[in-house]
């Protein structure tokens, strides 16, 4: 090799090594790559999302009003019943006894006991009639001095006994008349043995679903018991014990989707129509109510469900993913923004806030350039954009 050619190889390696190190330098100097997002506008959906399941405002006990055998079950768990639809029946035996007991008091009151009060009082009537025209006639002759006192007297209580025995007869016979006291005394006992067998019978009082049974034919049963346990057809509604950490943008006629875990092809739309007044302090949860908007056969008392509850909308906000956000407080948060590739703390304020994206109304702007990796402000930066999540805060 010559001694030209030489100092030209030292040379030009000289010079690799030199823009090598300079590329790392400058490497160096502008800072690690740092993954962010750059800031704009777009609509934005806030959502509180929250699992609950299948419940019913209206759940009707069944039970008896008197104590029997059960006779008959018409429905069983599942079923779908009318108002009025029979669902259990009793033995009736005593009851159709007791009915056919009081039906005969009150004919016999009317066929025989009646006419026979009221043909005693006709001839105690008769009786006092004669007795007292005795009477009369005595006095007559003790005026004129023909009877003794000993004979008067003896008529007039004669009379007086009779009259005694006219009167406890008109007694009985009022009470006996047409409307009189016995009379509704034995309807009474008759109604009430209508009602008493009536009471075998057990209706539905609304429609909806049977929910549960704990009873079969041949079950004795007694009132305060709980048989049959039946949820009204219009009262459907989804109970969502919600965190109370998420509790503050949730409002009574917010609107929702409702999923069933097992219907994930079928969303109902839902409402928010009541909020329980305490926080259940265990859990740390409060029942949020939601009415559907429309019935759905296919939902089933207990069943879970995904709810999607529609807290706030905005056509155009400015938003920033919530990992780029740091030391929250409320509606306070820190970002770390880059500008002319150095790193920056600032404060901003929040508007609607979702577990997905949140709006910025203070502090940045559109096409601010944030981090959503860790750096430390005043570090130089080589920031690189990473698209942004859905449109929507979840």
């Amino acid at each position: 090799m010559s001694a030209a050619k030489f100092p030209l190889r030292t040379v030009g390696l000289t010079l690799l090594g030199l823009l090598l190190l300079g590329g790392y330098v400058w490497q160096q100097w502008r800072g690690p790559e740092v993954a962010g997002y750059r800031l704009e506008q777009r609509p934005l959906v806030q959502r509180v999302v929250a699992s609950g399941e299948v419940d019913s405002q209206s759940i009707s006990q069944i039970g008896s009003e008197i104590t029997g055998v059960i006779a008959q079950r018409l429905v069983r768990e599942g079923d779908r019943v009318q108002a009025g639809d029979l669902l259990l029946s009793l033995n009736d035996d005593e009851q159709q006894a007791k009915l056919r007991e009081a039906s005969a008091a009150l004919r016999q009151l009317t066929d025989s006991s009646r006419p026979q009060a009221q043909a005693t009082l006709a001839e105690l009537n008769d009786r006092l009639a004669q007795l007292s025209r005795e009477r009369q006639r005595r006095e007559q002759l003790f005026k004129r001095q023909l009877l003794s006192v000993e004979q008067l007297e003896q008529a007039r209580q004669v009379e007086l006994i009779a009259r005694l025995a006219r009167d406890r007869a008109k007694l009985a016979a009022t009470a006996q008349a047409p409307g009189g006291s016995e009379e509704q005394v034995l309807r009474q006992r008759l109604a009430a043995a209508v009602a008493n067998l009536a009471k075998t019978q057990i209706f539905a009082q609304t429609s909806g679903l049977v929910q549960s049974r704990d009873v079969e034919p041949g079950d004795l049963v007694q009132p305060g018991r709980v048989l049959l346990t039946l949820a009204r057809a219009d009262s459907q509604e989804i109970r969502l014990p919600l965190d109370e950490k998420s509790l503050a943008p949730v409002a009574v006629g917010q609107s929702a989707t409702v999923i069933a875990d097992a219907y994930p092809q079928q969303p109902l739309a839902a409402r928010v129509s009541f909020m329980a007044p305490q926080v259940d302090a265990a859990r740390g949860t409060l029942d949020v109510h939601l009415a559907l908007l429309e019935p759905a056969a296919f939902l089933r008392q207990g069943m879970t469900v995904s709810v999607s509850i529609e807290t706030g909308r905005r056509p155009q906000a400015l938003v920033l993913p919530n990992d780029a956000l740091r030391a929250r407080q409320g509606e306070r948060a820190e970002v770390l923004r880059v500008r002319d590739g150095v790193v920056e703390v600032v404060t901003v304020r929040l508007g609607l806030q979702g577990t997905g994206l949140s709006e910025v109304l203070d502090g940045l702007q559109a096409g601010d350039q944030v981090l959503s990796g860790e750096a430390v402000a005043g570090q130089r930066v080589r920031w690189r954009e990473q698209a942004m999540p859905g449109s929507g805060a979840e």
